[in-house]
């Protein structure tokens, strides 16, 4: 479990793999989340949840399963791309974000920056399903930062970055057009999931488990 708030940028060191089904392998440089890691502990990676597979005193690594692959960024990653790194969080940590599973939903396509006195507003476009998880001042993970949503239409949502979370993390280096990781909320996933709500589907219908007699069945 992770709570979004990176505590630093890596670099990538070297890819092996990572063609057609084969999986990949990452050796990323990095040094704080190195400090009491062990082989076999979880590290977010870009808000991927890897397991450490070998270390030394300057690097980790990881392997990358083709379903990772191809649900995340870190097919399009190379050697010297910047990553967003998390160790898991300790039982007797801080949430200073919001809970983090670590398993990425989908991916987004950034549109465009705007400046904004000491911020930076970001807004990217995503599928309906994830859309339909977003809420205004809710939370949603992209790279494994946690962030607060201020805007959010059918299309796209927003988020404005701070100068700290800017400093301290790969987001507002990337340009318009990149793809970032996004994690819903999982207490927004269990809720529409326990409830049966409106689910936008890829072919544009709307399965829905609530209907009106199911809520005069229930009082309302």
């Amino acid at each position: 479990m992770f709570t979004g708030i990176i505590e630093e940028v890596g670099t990538i060191n070297r890819i092996t793999g990572g063609a057609g089904n084969a999986g990949a392998k990452l050796v990323i440089n990095a040094q704080t989340v190195l400090q009491n890691t062990k082989i076999g502990d979880s590290i977010a990676v870009n808000g991927v949840c890897l397991t450490v597979t070998d270390l030394t005193n300057t690097s980790f690594t990881a392997d990358v399963m083709p379903e990772t692959l191809r649900r995340s960024n870190l097919g399009a990653l190379k050697s010297g791309s910047r990553v967003n790194l998390e160790r898991a969080m300790p039982a007797d940590g801080r949430f200073g974000g919001h809970i983090v599973s670590g398993h990425i939903d989908s991916t987004g396509v950034i549109c465009n920056f705007t400046d904004e006195g000491n911020a930076i507003w970001v807004q990217i476009n995503c599928a309906a399903e994830i859309l339909s998880l977003i809420v205004e001042k809710g939370s949603i993970t992209i790279d494994g930062i946690s962030l607060t949503v201020a805007y959010v239409d059918e299309k796209s949502f927003k988020v404005s970055v701070i100068p700290h979370t800017a400093s301290q993390t790969s987001l507002t280096g990337k340009k318009t057009g990149d793809v970032v990781n996004l994690e819903n909320d999982i207490v927004a996933k269990y809720v529409q999931k326990l409830l049966g709500t409106a689910v936008p589907q890829k072919n544009g219908a709307v399965s829905c488990g609530i209907t009106e007699e199911f809520l005069r069945e229930n009082g309302f």
